[in-house]
């Protein structure tokens, strides 16, 4: 194989898994023929910031590790974002950031949306080692609502961001690119 630009993307290729590999998945192969159109893994101007939003409200709204990397991939498929990257950007959200994600869900769903939920408590729960009965009486109040409503507006804002960041970053870098080759002409020329 040969040597790509960077090292970034030599890692990166060499993590991710061939086309066959996944073909021959069987967990994939019955939405291989949606999933592994080529156009869905090609790195363009309108899937990379679809990518990047999709990625990240998946990682946040869908706290379930490996639940996310799947449901992100399945995500990308009708908004035709590049497959990986949505996938990839999902690992943002990690057992660091998590428990940091789940307490600004929970203060969000209270605050915008005037329910009570206590963050605190959720802490102290989990300090004191709480029996499944306290989690149960903990989730039935309007802690459950207030997470979901919590994340669900995080995860919506993230994406958001995410999606116009990646627009822009896209578009500096195509500037960039073309005052390179103006600059490489006026040179030679």
């Amino acid at each position: 194989m040969a040597e790509r630009k960077t090292w970034l993307a030599d890692q990166l290729r060499a993590a991710m898994p061939t086309r066959e590999q996944l073909e021959a998945n069987r967990w994939i192969r019955p939405v291989a023929h949606l999933l592994l159109q080529p156009a869905l893994w090609r790195f363009t101007r309108r899937s990379v910031p679809r990518a990047i939003g999709l990625g990240l409200f998946a990682g946040i709204f869908i706290m379930i590790p490996f639940v996310q990397f799947a449901s992100a991939a399945l995500i990308a498929v009708p908004f035709r974002a590049n497959v990986p990257l949505t996938a990839g950007t999902t690992l943002l959200t990690n057992p660091v950031t998590t428990p940091l994600i789940i307490l600004t869900a929970i203060w969000v769903g209270s605050t915008v949306f005037g329910l009570h939920a206590d963050p605190a408590t959720l802490m102290a729960l989990y300090r004191e080692g709480a029996d499944w009965l306290q989690w149960k009486a903990w989730l039935l109040s309007d802690a459950a609502p207030a997470l979901i409503l919590g994340l669900f507006t995080i995860a919506s804002v993230a994406g958001s961001v995410g999606y116009v960041a990646a627009g822009l970053i896209w578009r500096g870098w195509i500037a960039h690119k073309w005052k390179q080759r103006q600059h490489n002409r006026a040179i030679r020329g």
